[in-house]
């Protein structure tokens, strides 16, 4: 968590721009608390602060087989803990009120093109062949980073009487480092829109 205050300050610093400013919550994968700063009328910049889902167990498994603490090390189990994730993305978005006869509130489409940063803590119980019946496991710690980019599309709601926007979006992380690595996602959410 020692990039949230560099990710807040550039935020701020990008906040002088003086549109309507959203600060919300995100539910889903990753989840986490989500700034939105317009930088014109279909263009914005957002961040994202939150916790992201391990990956599948397999992945863990290969991880730890293409890497074993000594040669004769066998796979137990894995314990994953810690799963912090940031996100830089830019969105372009598009009203569609009026093509579904919308008018109350606006209903809007985006898509857009982030990085994101996922880091989470692995614990790895393993045994050699030549251990005794009944010895403990041995465990390693290791961390996972996840690094790349992602493209996702969605669609907001903003209301008519309350400064709130809704929304919903899908979209796809590769990870490029470590290894080469494609996860889905997506996530609901709420945000409040506040400044001029």
């Amino acid at each position: 968590m020692k990039y949230v205050l560099p990710l807040l300050l550039m935020l701020v610093s990008i906040a002088s721009f003086g549109q309507q400013h959203q600060l919300g919550l995100r539910l889903g994968d990753p989840y986490g608390i989500t700034y939105k700063i317009p930088l014109n009328d279909n263009f914005s910049f957002e961040g994202v602060v939150g916790r992201g889902s391990q990956n599948s167990g397999q992945y863990y498994r290969r991880t730890f087989e293409n890497n074993r603490p000594v040669s004769s090390a066998r796979y137990f189990t894995h314990q994953v803990s810690g799963a912090a994730s940031l996100q830089a993305r830019g969105i372009y978005e598009e009203s569609f009120s009026e093509d579904f006869n919308i008018s109350n509130g606006e209903l809007t489409v985006y898509a857009g093109l982030g990085l994101q940063f996922r880091s989470v803590s692995i614990d790895y119980f393993y045994n050699t062949p030549n251990a005794t019946e009944g010895a403990t496991e041995l465990i390693q710690s290791r961390s996972n980073i996840d690094l790349g980019p992602e493209i996702f599309v969605g669609s907001s709601y903003y209301l008519d009487d309350l400064p709130i926007a809704l929304f919903v979006e899908v979209g796809f992380l590769t990870e490029i480092v470590d290894r080469l690595h494609l996860k889905g996602q997506g996530a609901i959410g709420a945000r409040y829109l506040f400044g001029n």
